[in-house]
């Protein structure tokens, strides 16, 4: 695997090349790949796995319905042309090894194991680096977005290593691979496919050479097509947000994200509430995932803890995290704040928003 080292890292090789020591050991980025997109578990069964019905290097079927449909509503919608869309979709093959990991995602780890990926000595002296490094650009973004620097700098970290780590799949032959092989997401992928284009299209990037992950985000901010359209921004002044090279556009268009998601300015991200919960309704709560939210007041009272006061009297909800067995305790449960939420709608598992909250709360310290 090859890392190229970004420009805005250099001048600082000593702690930048020990981190990359790490990387290229090979442990991390094998572990880290199960857990670009939140995960279903599905039983023994259903469907065969999607990487079972195909070969590798397959020809995707562009004569097809599915295909002939959509390149009906680029033309249509969007105005691709006929030659343009015969030159991107000339001689499209499946990616195997992006189903196999699709269909991997259910092996997730306990949190325990997950946090460990990622709060680390060397990953958060990195980043209390890059926050002393682009602190004025912080200013500035603070001000404008309202959303604290050292969340934009954790995201940063867990989603692309400080941009070191962008993927490595050609993200048009993976949009196209989930899209004719991956039923159970397919139409999510066709709409990521159109993102896809546009944004290209819009920014002048060709579709054939961007790089990205197996689940089809790509940048240092690894953004899916679709958010890169609703939330990326131009910070560096050069109107057209780039997500791959540009320090300014990346950390403003992490925390646009996150403002649009309800991100309140130096809030709290979190509370414990101990081992075990205390009431039905909690555990109800609890077994409602990310969406599940409880009244504050009646949250605290039902688990007999004293909880800070959210802003605007927000609903909380409660998240689950699996201990370490020499720990003495199964698991451990706290209660999600606005800022907990919407970093959970940045990716929707519970494991990467408390990572992201704990190592935010590390850079503060």
């Amino acid at each position: 695997m090859t890392i190229r080292l970004p420009s805005h890292l250099a001048g600082e090789m000593s702690l930048i090349s020990r981190y990359l020591q790490y990387l290229l050991s090979g442990l991390f980025f094998s572990s880290l790949l199960i857990f670009a997109l939140p995960f279903t578990v599905y039983p023994a069964e259903s469907a065969p796995l999607a990487a079972d019905l195909v070969t590798d290097d397959q020809p995707i079927d562009v004569s097809d319905a599915t295909y002939q449909d959509l390149f009906s509503e680029l033309q249509e919608q969007y105005h691709f042309t006929t030659p343009q869309l015969h030159l991107l979709f000339a001689d499209l093959r499946i990616d195997r090894k992006v189903l196999q990991l699709m269909d991997r995602q259910g092996e997730a780890k306990p949190y325990y194991q997950y946090r460990s990926l990622f709060i680390t000595p060397m990953i958060i002296a990195v980043g209390k680096q890059q926050l002393a490094m682009h602190q004025s650009l912080f200013d500035r973004i603070e001000s404008e977005f309202q959303v604290d620097r050292e969340v934009i700098v954790a995201i940063w970290a867990i989603e692309s290593r400080f941009g070191t780590n962008q993927g490595g799949f050609n993200l048009f032959q993976t949009l196209n691979t989930l899209f004719a092989a991956y039923p159970r997401r397919s139409s999510f992928y066709r709409k990521e496919l159109i993102n896809f284009l546009i944004l290209c299209r819009n920014n002048g990037l060709d579709p054939l050479s961007i790089k990205g992950s197996y689940a089809g985000a790509f940048g240092q901010a690894q953004f899916m097509p679709s958010s890169f359209n609703q939330y990326a921004v131009d910070f560096d002044g050069d109107k057209s947000p780039d997500l791959i090279n540009s320090p300014p556009d990346i950390f403003a268009s992490i925390a646009n994200y996150l403002r649009n998601f309800g991100w309140i300015f130096k809030s709290p991200l979190y509370a414990e509430l101990g081992s075990e919960l205390h009431s039905e309704i909690l555990i109800q709560t609890y077994n409602e995932g990310r969406k599940g939210r409880l009244d504050w007041h009646q949250l605290a009272s039902l688990q007999n803890v004293a909880l800070p006061r959210p802003p605007k009297d927000a609903p909380l909800s409660i998240i689950g995290l699996e201990q370490a067995p020499q720990d003495g305790r199964e698991m451990r449960f706290v209660a999600g704040y606005p800022n907990m939420q919407a970093i959970n709608e940045y990716n929707h598992s519970n494991k990467y928003a408390m990572a992201v909250a704990e190592m935010t709360i590390t850079f503060k310290n």
